[in-house]
Parts: structure tokens; sequence; C-alpha cells
């Protein structure tokens, strides 16, 4: 069966999936580009609302493909980036359901999304050091923003494997899956599903932007513009509408 990307788009969810058991979900060049494309789809598809990125069991993502990655040169490292940055830099809400192993470029692709969920069999590894390669696609940006420099020293210099539920305590992932993984994202999607699409966006924009302030007065002008207007769409005025009978009815 040829390595894909697997995507479907079902209930305001796009679902992709790296598919390539055979190399443990291995990031290609080839797959790469089918991640980015795929979010690319998701995002001009109005009906997605969110997006999860998970693997074919048993692993998550097993890095980059070792024999794309030593032949790599500047343009071959970036164009590995490719996929998970696009998750990255993903306008919709973006989650990664991790069942297994994220190693590497894998665990780039996990740190990437906004949140994560996590199977018993959920285990983050870095591996470079191990590899004898230096961390790149902004690894050590994005663990040090999660889980504090202590943490990410711990996993990038010393080699550290983080198992599920040590990646919920120190704040890696959101929580541990009790039952179908798939399904627990689904349900972390819902509300986002429910919501405005072009709210939504907005405030995935603003977040972005007061995470870089300092100042609670900068974030309220920051977030003064969308929020009124919001407040003139027909979804507040429907909304407040429901909101205002429920409450009467009680």
């Amino acid at each position: 069966m040829t390595d894909q990307i697997r995507s479907s788009h079902d209930g305001g969810v796009a679902v992709l999936t790296i598919d390539a058991p055979a190399t443990r979900n291995a990031l290609t060049l080839d797959l790469s580009a089918q991640l980015a494309d795929a979010v690319a789809r998701a995002e001009a598809d109005e009906s997605v609302h969110a997006v999860i990125i998970t693997g074919a069991p048993p692993a998550f993502c097993a890095g980059a493909d070792l024999d794309t990655l030593a032949a790599a040169k500047e343009d071959g490292l970036r164009a590995i980036y490719d996929g998970f940055l696009s998750v990255a830099r993903c306008s919709l809400p973006t989650i990664a359901a991790v069942g297994g192993a994220a190693v590497g470029a894998g665990l780039n692709l996990a740190l990437a999304a906004d949140v994560r969920i996590v199977g018993k069999r959920a285990k983050f590894v870095a591996r470079f050091l191990e590899l004898g390669v230096h961390p790149g696609g902004g690894m050590t940006w994005m663990i040090q923003r999660l889980v504090g420099p202590q943490k990410a020293a711990a996993m990038t210099l010393f080699g550290e494997v983080v198992g599920a539920e040590a990646a919920v305590e120190a704040g890696l992932a959101l929580r541990l899956a009790e039952g179908d993984l798939l399904e627990a994202a689904r349900e972390l999607a819902q509300p986002a599903v429910e919501a405005p699409r072009d709210v939504l966006l907005a405030t995935k924009r603003t977040l972005r932007h007061t995470a870089t302030l300092t100042d609670h007065s900068a974030a309220v002008d920051a977030e003064i513009e969308p929020q009124l207007t919001s407040l003139t769409a027909p979804a507040f005025a429907e909304r407040l509408g429901w909101l205002k009978a429920r409450i009467s009815g009680q």
C-alpha cells in the first residue's frame, strides 16, 4: 500500500492521518508535501472548523525518514519542515491525537498543534542528539514554550522520554483519552465546530497575537475590534435570542 496522508472531512472536522505503517509513519518529502496540501484543503473548506492530526497505529510519527534526512541539504530540510509547519501555521484550531511514539520531526508535528490528546501508548522523544543531529524545525522554541526550560533541557539534552501520563503532568498534553483516542479528539473539537467559523478564525489569530504581548491594556486593544465585529454579526443575534429564550424558560 502506498504511503499517504489520509484525509476525511466530516461533521465539521478534518482528520488527517499519516498512513505509512512500514516506517512507523516517518515523514518523507512526499508525505510532508501531502500533509501541507491536506492542511490547505481543510482551511479552504468552509465546512471545516477544526483539524485533527494523527498517525496510523501503532505510532504517531517516527520522525523524518532517515534516508531523506541523511541526503538533505537546507532545501531538503525545509521541505521536511513544510508538513509540520503547515500545522503550526494553520488558521483553524488543531489537535494532535497522539496514540504512539512521536519522535524527532514527529515530536515537532505534535508540538505544532494547538492541543495534544494522548493515548496510553503515547510517548514523546526528541532523539536528535542520539542521532548526532542538531534539533531543527523550531523544536527548541516550541518545547520550551510548552514545558519550560528545565523539562525542555531534559528532553532535548538528556534524551528524557516522556510517556502519556508524564506528558499531561508536564503540560505537554492536555489529557489522556480514557477510551477511543480519535473520538476524544472529536469531542474536544465539537465546541469549535459549533462556533461561527469567522469568529473562530479571528479568535485564533488573536491568541497568536496576544501571546507576544506583555501588557494587559495592549491585549484589550487587540481584542476590541474583532469583538465589536462579532457583536454586530447575525450569528450573535441568533445565539443571544436563543440564550434569552432558554433563560426565560427555566
